[in-house]
């Protein structure tokens, strides 16, 4: 619906991308003790500036462009360890667990977000 884009905007396709990089983070806590794993983690700000309705333009012909792509489409990356494993496994519990912790935070951020959004709609429809 069109309409309903133009109302949420990006916001949706924020809520996949923070579900996507909880999966992945959840991956890495799994996998911990398995040899060779290497942690993986979603680039947000690119993802989400592949989404972006008008992009970022330079204003004078010397400036450099901004965006540049060196990530996957996806945008996902490979974390680089603080101290990788002797085994080769780069997933590293604290860290993981902290940035689990606050892309669980974004999400509920984020789907509260929408939920208001949502109310704010079904008050208008109404006529509250």
């Amino acid at each position: 619906m069109k309409i309903l884009d133009s109302v949420l905007g990006v916001h949706e396709k924020a809520l996949q991308v923070r579900s996507q990089r909880m999966e992945l983070l959840a991956a890495n806590i799994a996998n911990a003790d398995t040899p060779k794993f290497k942690a993986r983690d979603v680039d947000f700000k690119q993802v989400m500036g592949a989404v972006q309705l008008e992009p970022i333009k330079t204003t004078h012909g010397t400036h450099f462009d901004t965006a540049q792509d060196f990530g996957s489409p996806d945008g996902i990356k490979f974390r680089v360890p603080f101290n990788a494993g002797f085994d080769g496994n780069t997933v590293e519990m604290n860290v993981e667990q902290a940035q689990y912790g606050k892309a669980a935070a974004d999400y509920r951020a984020t789907l509260m977000f929408l939920e208001s959004k949502g109310s704010g709609i079904k008050r208008a429809l109404r006529g509250e």
